[in-house]
């Protein structure tokens, strides 16, 4: 899809309401990990996928009682198009939101979200910090260990897996990957 909106003008936006390190990395993990699958799943809509992923949690920071909620009056500053925030709107679905995710693109970011989080959190216990040297192996281990980040739902990742059609495998393989191939890109704008 075409969109109006620049890179530029959604971080601007971003940075108006997110100023905590952690919520700007997550924007741009996400951001980075969405551009990727729209590469990897056919779509070349890279661009408007990876401003799905930077703008999805605009409202968190400021707006934690209303996340979601508040996302389309913030989105509106930017005049962002009814598909860039539906989707952004959908990746709450069931947990702060009623929009339900609908494309594919939707399904992944309400997939990858979450997974995202898992997968830092566990980078981050590894010796490299990285999770370039990540197994998926690994990566099960943590998600199977409901005690290790706890704040990241694995019912919303199964959840997501499900949404999709997909095993859950794949989910974690592919974000994994994309972590991976996206990690350098994350960290020279942190």
């Amino acid at each position: 899809m075409e969109t109006k909106v620049t890179r530029e003008k959604a971080l601007e936006l971003l940075k108006k309401y997110n100023k905590d390190a952690f919520h700007l990395q997550h924007a741009y993990t996400v951001e980075a990990v969405m551009r990727w699958y729209a590469k990897e799943l056919g779509y070349g809509d890279e661009d408007f996928w990876g401003l799905c992923g930077l703008l999805h949690d605009v409202d968190f920071e400021n707006y934690p009682e209303e996340h979601c909620a508040k996302a389309p009056e913030l989105l509106a500053e930017i005049d962002a198009e009814e598909e860039l925030i539906h989707a952004v709107c959908s990746h709450g679905y069931g947990i702060c939101s009623d929009v339900k995710p609908e494309h594919e693109m939707e399904k992944v970011l309400f997939a990858a979200d979450e997974l995202t989080g898992l997968i830092g959190a566990a980078a981050l216990m590894r010796p490299s910090k990285s999770c370039t040297d990540m197994e998926l192996s690994s990566l099960k281990k943590k998600f199977k260990d409901k005690k290790f980040a706890a704040g990241c739902s694995r019912d919303i990742i199964r959840t997501g897996a499900e949404q999709l059609g997909w095993e859950l495998d794949r989910l974690l393989s592919m974000t994994l990957d994309a972590m991976k191939a996206t990690e350098d890109i994350v960290r020279s704008q942190s």
